[in-house]
């Protein structure tokens, strides 16, 4: 399985739960074919990519108003139709619907979006570990 990883981050959180995540699959025979932020996509590496990766981080207020920040930035992608995506964001206290609106977005550029997983930033290695689990399992049953 090849996958692209896109991603939006600020203070690194995001950035290194994709490194976690390219690194989890990797060991389990997957080539990662970019790994690029999202408003600077790797058009090639998303081409050759059977699944898309696409991660944000989580901003709002404490606990109110989460939203994804890289929402902009997802409306802006190229079309992925025919491709298979999955998407992930990193978050301090809660991350409210950001998954669902990333879910929402992804699929408006034309992708199959199998699911997706909120990654406490306090805790990414071991979120990071349990996401490309599901991942690589949800993919081997398909």
């Amino acid at each position: 399985m090849k996958a692209a990883l896109l991603v939006e981050s600020l203070t690194g959180h995001t950035w290194r739960a994709a490194e976690m995540i390219a690194a989890n699959v990797q060991q389990e025979g997957w080539q990662i074919t970019g790994l690029s932020p999202m408003r600077k996509p790797d058009h090639a590496a998303i081409q050759s990519a059977d699944v898309v990766m696409i991660g944000t981080w989580v901003h709002g207020a404490f606990v109110i108003g989460q939203a994804p920040w890289g929402i902009g930035a997802i409306n802006s992608l190229p079309s992925i139709g025919g491709k298979k995506a999955v998407t992930f964001c990193t978050f301090a206290l809660n991350p409210g619907r950001t998954l669902a609106a990333m879910d929402r977005a992804v699929a408006r550029l034309g992708a199959d979006v199998i699911g997706g997983m909120a990654l406490h930033r306090g805790k990414l290695a071991a979120h990071a570990d349990e996401f490309a689990a599901r991942l690589v399992g949800a993919l081997a049953a398909a």
